[in-house]
This record gives structure tokens, C-alpha cells and sequence, in this order.
């Protein structure tokens, strides 16, 4: 995987940077993904404890995101067939 042209805003202090290529990260859970998810196999326990953890994390996160995603559209389907049915 590329990182050209990924970098941290200099406004920004990285939180940290990949042990294993160098890649600087803006927060730590970037950094823990990144580490799981493109060397594995260097992990210790500790590490693949805390990737796991924010793997769980971030699903939890992205079903969150999802169920708000599909309320949103259904409220606005509801409300084009409610302005639809006053209308015609």
C-alpha cells in the first residue's frame, strides 16, 4: 500500500509513527488499524490485543453510522410519499 501523499496537517502533531515503515499517523487508532492491518505478522500480544480492540471499536462505529444512514432514508422516502400523496 502507497502512503504518497498521505500526510499529517502541520497544524497537527502526529500521534504516532509506524514502527515498521515509518508512515506517521494523526491519532493512535490509525496507528493501531494500520499496524493489524498491513503487518500482522510483526505483532506482539499487546499489540494484537489492541488491534482487536479498535477493530471492534470501529465496526461498532461504522453499524452505528449505517442504521443512522438507512432512518435518514427512510424518513426522506416517508417524506417525499407524504408530500407526493398531498400534492397529487
Amino acid at each position: 500500500m502507497s502512503y504518497e501523499g498521505t500526510t499529517v496537517p502541520r497544524r497537527d502533531s502526529p500521534a504516532g509513527e509506524c514502527d515498521y515503515c515509518g508512515h506517521p499517523f494523526p491519532t493512535t487508532d490509525r496507528l493501531v488499524l494500520h499496524k493489524g492491518l498491513e503487518h500482522p505478522q510483526e505483532l506482539d500480544d499487546d499489540e494484537e490485543d489492541a488491534f482487536l480492540s479498535v477493530r471492534a471499536d470501529e465496526e461498532d462505529e461504522l453499524r452505528t453510522l449505517r442504521l443512522k444512514a438507512l432512518g435518514a432514508l427512510v424518513l426522506l422516502y416517508f417524506g417525499f410519499l407524504m408530500l407526493y400523496a398531498i400534492v397529487a
